[in-house]
């Protein structure tokens, strides 16, 4: 029996050959993830690149951010 190849999609694709250096692990972004989102909230211009490659390839880490980003923001209002 055989199968045809499925196509990966153009986002998978490029999440799975994304440049992922400097490297941060899971464990290491949700330990640094409350000070980040709140340095980042207080001041858009923030930058840690190692925080924002590893959020921009891991989706349960940017949406931990995100949710940490909102949560701030209806605090403040």
């Amino acid at each position: 029996m055989s199968t045809s190849p499925r196509s990966l999609s153009a986002e998978l694709l490029d999440s799975l050959l994304r440049n992922t250096e400097p490297y941060l692990s899971c464990d290491a972004c949700f330990e640094q993830l409350d000070t980040y989102v709140e340095r980042l909230f207080t001041n858009p211009n923030y930058t840690d690149l190692a925080m924002q490659v590893h959020l921009a390839a891991c989706g349960a880490c940017a949406e931990e951010a995100a949710t940490l980003m909102e949560l701030l923001a209806s605090e403040t209002t």
